[in-house]
């Protein structure tokens, strides 16, 4: 641990053959796997702490919500977004993808469309789909060397029939924190066209750059917040997404009541480790959060610099995630994700995301993983 931190960031855990998706996705093979986004890192002991005590009660029933978790949270929203929510607002999700799938079938009816942003997550391509909507999408455009919103190819998109506006706030895989005067762009085609929005928001704990702060877009006025569904976790920031706790925050009555209905009997409650270590992020997790945000700054920095050593690579800052968006074409490789993959680095293929050609990266791992898989990259490039 440096000098003045609390918490070792570089200490190296061994993920293999304990269940991880991420690790045992290469079975025994010599692959270091940057690709799903989970960090590497154990989670804040707060959390493990919280964890300890619950499991030691040693009863595992039906669990709803404590009033003290819903104060945590309304307590994060006001301190960390200045958003003042009601406790009504909140409806509790078993996860993100999950509320993603719920938010297609709350808005409009079957046959309506939905349009979001390319390249993107990619259960954003997914849920309109299989919630028996159609997908519009508009592109992202690079200028001076940053990712923004194609807002006229959006409102050429844009049909009678499309009534959702699916936003990644932060951006996954661009890594961008959408400004005010962007998100006030998003609101106004929203509110032009009669467009519910739905915000994912799964990465606002993760701003990397110091002088920006995440901006819920629900949280601009009463009125945005009225035709807008956002969908939060403390999953990404505090690395507990096996634990399967995320939330709605809504303030509309009558779309608060559709997405309700849309989930039925069919998604199930939270359970209840997941309660208690939400509630344990959101009360307890805060100085850990500080101290991961200045080891990922550091890690990011260093992806920068090796990158743009590397023939054929360019990538733009990441202003918030752990995901670095790498543009692979200037390289002439027609699958970079396999092409890493057998130089011994398991990346994400860009074209998952709607980009063939890119690749997506996860930095948040120990500094010196990093350094490793960065030395394979560029050895595979220079002797190909």
């Amino acid at each position: 641990m440096t000098a003045g931190t609390r918490f070792d960031f570089d200490a190296p855990i061994d993920r293999r053959n304990s269940g991880s998706e991420k690790w045992d996705r290469y079975g025994e093979r010599d692959i270091i796997p940057l690709w799903v986004a989970d960090m590497d890192f154990r989670s804040p002991p707060a959390i493990i702490e919280a964890l300890h005590e619950r499991v030691s009660h040693g009863v595992f029933g039906y669990t709803h919500p404590s009033h003290e978790l819903t104060a945590a949270v309304l307590d994060h929203l006001e301190r960390d977004f200045c958003w003042r929510a009601e406790p009504d607002w909140i409806v509790w999700l078993p996860g993100l993808v999950c509320g993603l799938n719920v938010l297609c079938r709350a808005v409009g009816d079957a046959g309506d469309a939905v349009a979001t942003f390319l390249p993107v997550y990619p259960p954003f391509l997914s849920a309109p789909p299989l919630s028996q909507r159609t997908l519009i999408t508009a592109p992202l455009q690079l200028q001076e060397g940053r990712w923004v919103a194609d807002m006229a190819a959006l409102e050429r998109a844009i049909t009678p029939q499309t009534k959702l506006l699916l936003l990644c706030s932060p951006h996954n895989p661009v890594g961008r924190s959408w400004s005010r005067e962007e998100l006030l762009q998003f609101a106004e085609l929203a509110e032009r066209h009669d467009l519910v929005i739905g915000s994912d928001e799964i990465h606002a704990g993760l701003v990397l750059d110091a002088e920006k702060r995440h901006i819920s877009i629900a949280a601009l006025s009463p009125e945005i917040a009225s035709r807008t569904i956002t969908l939060l976790a403390p999953s990404k920031t505090y690395n507990i997404p096996g634990l399967g706790c995320s939330f709605a925050v809504i303030s509309d009555v009558g779309l608060r009541r559709s997405f309700q209905k849309a989930m039925g009997r069919i998604v199930p409650h939270v359970n209840l480790l997941g309660y208690t270590a939400a509630l344990a992020a959101y009360r307890d997790g805060e100085p850990w959060r500080r101290e991961l945000i200045a080891y990922l700054r550091g890690n990011r920095d260093l992806l920068t610099r090796e990158i743009s050593r590397m023939p054929g690579l360019a990538m733009t800052p990441v202003e918030a995630t752990y995901l670095a968006w790498i543009d692979a074409r200037g390289t002439g490789i027609d699958q970079p994700g396999r092409f890493f993959e057998e130089a011994g680095v398991g990346l994400s293929d860009g074209s998952d995301f709607g980009a063939p050609g890119f690749i997506r990266l996860n930095f948040g791992c120990q500094r010196e993983l990093l350094r490793k898989a960065l030395r394979r990259m560029e050895m595979a490039l220079l002797h190909r």
